[in-house]
Formats: structure tokens, sequence, C-alpha cells
């Protein structure tokens, strides 16, 4: 997974002329020699490049990150104690899949804010959860959400700064007005590709700024994904933070939402979080939705919750780019569980393989997770089986 700034490589799109012979014909034609048998190219022109194949990317998108206190404790066991924290050790056994891809994108729910850690209802999570998603291999992460603004525009400059110095890019919640106005277009095996994001609540708490977090605003968002365009972004994927929490099924707000903005052709994809539970995958105007991509990490559990708020997945969209607009030929996702009361973030049907954890559980979780994200033609879960466990 390798991708560079789109500005140093603003020359990487343009298709170089090939280099023709003047047109004056060999000496022979000249003199009046015969005309050579026309070739199969000969309908070509001389300066027409050759046809390309398209590019093809694979784009991670995952759940939420959602680091209650529990978690940052064991964070904090990690690393041995002290005021250091490691959140790196609890997504190894998903680092492979996510580095797979050609571009990892994450969701950062809640500010990132040195000092005493602090959970629900107002979150404070320590800056070293930005290290681990570097090292884990995520590119970049929206930053837009109902808790993007619990520690106030101090709280998002501090979130950028960590992203920033971790080397993540990132998007959705902004340190300046010029910084909201720049759309995040990274250089993906020389496509450019935009990510941008929006949430649909703050809570309550009023914005600092007015572009201090983005809202999900359906013109706000089209124009957005039109000035990307205009920048020559190939794909742009919109994430939302959307939905009613502990619902499955998409809510009237998300179905108007996915279908005002999917009028526009400048939309490639629209994936989601919040609702804590994964929600379905499904086309909306021809192109596909990840409504819901549940929990990647939390706390939550039947303890609390309901047990498929231990159920996430990440999602892999296949993307076909073949002149101006790319498009999502496929979607593959693989369900995904946190273990407790270590943390871990576990691909299920790895860990069922390797007895990670208990089989039963892990089992419902994939049935779960599958039954809603769903089955199509070009929509599989990874296994597409689970193989059966010896007893």
């Amino acid at each position: 997974m390798r991708w560079q700034q789109a500005a140093t490589l603003a020359l990487a799109g343009l298709s170089l002329t090939a280099c023709g012979d003047g047109g004056g014909g060999s000496p022979a034609s000249q003199a009046g020699a015969p005309a050579a048998a026309p070739t199969p190219d000969a309908g070509r022109s001389a300066a027409e490049p050759p046809e390309r194949p398209p590019v093809r990317l694979t784009i991670a998108v995952s759940g939420d990150l959602l680091p209650h206190l529990p978690v940052v404790a064991r964070a904090q066991a990690l690393a041995r104690g002290g005021a250091r924290y490691d959140f790196a050790p609890m997504f190894r056994a998903v680092r492979p899949l996510i580095r797979r891809a050609d571009l990892a994108l994450c969701h950062v729910e809640t500010p990132l804010v040195p000092g005493a850690p602090a959970g629900y209802p107002v979150f404070r999570t320590p800056p070293a959860l930005a290290r681990a998603i570097r090292v884990t291999g995520w590119d970049a992460c929206s930053t837009a959400s109902n808790h993007s603004v619990d520690a106030g525009q101090a709280g998002v400059d501090s979130t950028v700064r960590a992203l920033r110095r971790a080397g993540v890019r990132h998007t959705g919640s902004f340190a300046s007005r010029t910084a909201r106005n720049r759309p995040l277009i990274m250089d993906v095996q020389g496509v450019r590709v935009a990510f941008l994001a929006y949430t649909t609540s703050t809570n309550g708490i009023p914005r600092p700024h007015p572009w201090s977090v983005n809202l999900a605003q359906p013109d706000r968002i089209i124009a957005d994904a039109l000035r990307a365009r205009r920048a020559g972004a190939r794909v742009v994927l919109v994430n939302l933070h959307w939905g009613t929490e502990y619902l499955h099924d998409p809510d009237a707000q998300q179905r108007r939402l996915a279908a005002q903005i999917m009028r526009s052709r400048a939309i490639t994809a629209i994936v989601g979080q919040h609702a804590h539970v994964v929600q379905p995958i499904r086309r909306v105007a021809r192109r596909w939705v990840v409504f819901g991509a549940g929990n990647l990490l939390s706390n939550q559990s039947a303890a609390c919750c309901e047990a498929a708020t231990q159920d996430g997945m990440v999602a892999m969209l296949h993307v076909s780019v073949d002149g101006p607009r790319g498009r999502v030929e496929r979607v593959n996702y693989t369900p995904t569980w946190v273990r407790h009361p270590d943390y871990t973030v576990l691909p299920v049907g790895q860990a069922i393989e390797n007895r990670q954890a208990d089989p039963d559980a892990l089992r419902a979780s994939w049935q779960r997770t599958v039954a809603i994200a769903g089955r199509a033609r070009a929509l599989r879960p990874r296994p597409e089986r689970l193989a059966p466990v010896a007893r």
C-alpha cells in the first residue's frame, strides 16, 4: 500500500503523445513505388497513444475507532504503564488485511488530546492512537463525527497535529478555513483519489467555527465533490458519520441523504459509520454505499448494549479507473470481532481457524454480519463460508 501526495505528482496523470515520423512517408513511396499493404493498425493515427488497460485499485474502509476508557487502560498496560499508550497490538491481527489494500482509510471518532483520557459522553483519547493507525497501515482517516468537537477547537487542532506527526492524512475536521477548503486528494498508482468526510451531528455541541467540522449537508457535499473533480480527482469517496445508533437498517435520514448526493455523478461511493452495529452494503443510483461498517474497536458488548456491537468489517472496494471516472466494480468484506477483555480486533474467519476465541461467539458474529451486510453477484464476504471446526 503506497500513496504519494497529489501535489508532488500533479503531472502523473498526463498522457504523453507518441512521436510520429513527420507524415512524409518512406523514400520509396515518395518516388512512386507501390504503396505497402495496410497493416492492422493502419486506421490508427501515428500521433494517437496506444490504448491503456484500466487501472485497478483496492480501497479498504472500516468501522469506528472508539476507545472507551477500558480500551485506553489496556493500551496503557501494553505500553507498560506510565503516561504511555500502545494501541498497535490490538490491531495486529488485521494488519495484513489493511496493508493489502492500495489505499486504506480509517475513521477516528474521538478527539486525540494530550493529558488525562476521558470516555463517554465527552471523549479525550491519547494521541498515541495516531501512531498505531500508521503502524497498522492506514493511510488516511476521517475525523468528522458526533464527538469531533468534544474538546473544542483545541481538540480538533490536537487531533490534526497527532495524525500529521504520525504521517497519516486526515479530513473531516480542520484547524483552519484554508484547510477545510482544500480537498484531500491522494495519488494511488497514478490515480488521484479524493476522500471527503462529514457528520450529521455534533451531539448538540456548537462548532467553534463553521469550518471546524464538516456537517453533512447535501449541497455542500456535492460542491466539495465537484471541487475535487476539478482538481483532477478520478475517484471521489464520501465518508458519512450518520444513522441511528444500534439500528441495523439505514434510517430515513440515511436513505434520503444517500439518494440526494448520489444524484451527482461526481461521487464514486459512500462509506459510513456511527451506528455501532453493521449496516447493509447496497447500491444507490447504481453505485455502492457501505451504510455502516460497525465498530472496529470499542468496549461495547452485550454487557452494555447488544452482542452485535462487537461486530465490524473491513470492506474492500475494488475500483476500476478507465478514463476520467473510476467505478467500484465489486465489494468484498471481512467480518471482524473485538475480543474481550484484551480488545484485540480479529478477522472472524481467520480467528476460527486459529482458535483465537470462542468458536461459537465467532460464528455468531460472522453470521450476524453477513446477514446484514448481504451477498450479491458483486458483493461477497471473506471467507464466503466458514470452515467446520473440530470439537
